[in-house]
């Protein structure tokens, strides 16, 4: 009997050292060398079904795209992953494969799946495309506009910026309202450099131009102009990508005070005022030698990892249940911890105490215990009655956001759940509005780049088809 193969171990990604890169924003993942992704790629079992594509919201056919890697063909790997994505540069960076594609691996079952984020962020970073054209369509010339055929997005994120890759190049003209006065989203104003960099964002916005995507900041949707106008104006359709940026507090006592903010607050600072570079920028980042940030997502492991670059001596995050269930990425909170980010798990703020003058001093916890699981096989914490206090100078709280109304008061035609989402089909995004349509956080509520991302590719097929362009891609 021959005996089974041995699978190889994962290729591990070059890091920068910890005490090194907790005082820069540079990127900390450095990226596979063609050896390594070849040698990582070569792990893949090229299933006859392959689970991953399944576990992909946007069904990457990703045993195609890894095989040409394999081979050392980065062009023909770029190529099938073009064929469903227009951001993988961004999405091998910050997708939580984990959970998603990595985690169907069949290869995950016995040992570690294939890195797919890793060989995906590889070939993005490693394909030379010949124009901004080719990044995106495969071909060398721009496509011909399309006499007609105009669609409009509101918001720049990634869900938005799906739809104008998709339609631009089947020679739609599209033009992308932004509220901020850069372009990106919650990739440009929510992930720190030192995990997505802002280059990266750029260079596949850049790509869009190119393909005739007109960019117009500045513009509030609701309040400089309405939906109602975008049609009146000539679009055929419109796109909602606005996201969800309405930080949440937890409403107890203390929130008020100097030193306390939400992590949409102080991360923007950071990101899109430049507040890590004060004096070179006006926008100066609030300093604080302790901080405690309170949540378990990446959004937290962010502001925790940003508050120990700009100055803080120890940072806390605060999380009311486990390590284990926490929702950040695994490799986050690994990184976090190896840059000397502290946790308190199964403890919940009660209260924010502060000085005689409105100063944030510190912050009263309660221990929790896990209940029983519930329906959904999730325990649920319960206090216990054990208090403790921390001290800190300044507290981030990174517990949700919710939907911004600007838009959607403006717009009392448009449909909304109970939580205050657009309620959209589920096969094509369209709304309650005839040709309008929405997808990302404003829909789901808080969710993945990936996911946003999908929900712009379904959208933007129902409007190509409705525009009388060929299905393809």
């Amino acid at each position: 009997m021959a005996a089974k193969k041995k699978i190889a171990s994962r290729i591990a990604m070059p890091l920068q050292n910890p005490a090194e890169r907790v005082r820069n924003f540079r990127e900390v993942a450095l990226g596979y060398s063609l050896e390594q992704a070849q040698a990582e790629a070569a792990r893949c079992l090229q299933c006859k079904k392959p689970a991953c594509r399944a576990g992909c919201p946007v069904e990457i056919d990703i045993a195609g795209f890894i095989a040409s890697l394999a081979k050392g063909d980065v062009a023909g790997a770029y190529a099938v992953l073009r064929e469903y994505n227009s951001l993988p540069a961004v999405c091998g960076r910050v997708c939580p494969q984990e959970t998603q594609c990595e985690g169907a691996c069949i290869l995950g079952r016995k040992g570690q799946p294939v890195a797919i984020g890793r060989l995906e962020r590889f070939v993005a970073d490693n394909f030379h495309a010949l124009s901004a054209c080719e990044l995106l369509t495969g071909a060398i010339a721009c496509p011909q506009p399309l006499e007609g055929a105009r669609v409009a997005c509101i918001g720049a994120g990634p869900s938005s910026l799906t739809v104008a890759g998709y339609l631009a190049a089947r020679g739609v003209k599209v033009e992308v309202y932004e509220a901020l006065h850069e372009l990106g989203g919650v990739l440009v104003y929510g992930i720190p450099e030192f995990r997505l960099p802002k280059s990266v964002v750029k260079r596949e916005i850049d790509a869009l131009r190119t393909l005739g995507v007109e960019f117009h900041t500045n513009w509030v949707g609701g309040n400089t102009f309405t939906i109602r106008e975008l049609f009146v104006w000539g679009f055929n359709a419109v796109f909602v990508g606005v996201g969800a940026g309405l930080p949440r507090f937890l409403g107890i006592p203390g929130e008020g005070l100097v030193g306390v903010f939400s992590a949409n607050e102080y991360l923007t600072r950071a990101n899109l005022g430049r507040a890590y570079a004060f004096p070179t920028y006006s926008t100066p980042i609030f300093p604080a030698r302790e901080a405690v940030v309170v949540g378990g997502g990446n959004v937290a492991m962010d502001a925790a990892r940003t508050a120990l670059r700009l100055g803080a001596e120890r940072v806390t995050v605060v999380y009311r249940r486990t390590r284990g269930e926490m929702p950040a990425r695994r490799e986050e909170i690994e990184h976090a911890e190896e840059e000397g980010v502290r946790f308190e798990f199964l403890a919940n703020p009660l209260e924010l105490m502060g000085d005689e003058k409105g100063r944030l001093t510190g912050l009263r916890l309660e221990r929790q215990a896990l209940g029983e699981p519930d329906a959904s096989g999730r325990r649920s914490p319960a206090p216990t009655g054990e208090c403790f206090d921390i001290p800190a100078q300044m507290a981030i709280m990174a517990v949700g956001a919710r939907a911004n109304k600007v838009l959607l008061e403006a717009t009392p035609d448009l449909s909304l759940n109970r939580w205050g989402y657009i309620t959209v089909d589920g096969t094509t995004g369209e709304t309650s509005i005839p040709n309008v349509y929405a997808g990302g956080d404003i829909v789901t509520g808080s969710a993945t780049v990936i996911s946003a991302m999908g929900a712009g590719r379904r959208a933007a097929k129902e409007i190509a088809r409705r525009l009388g362009i060929a299905e393809g891609g």
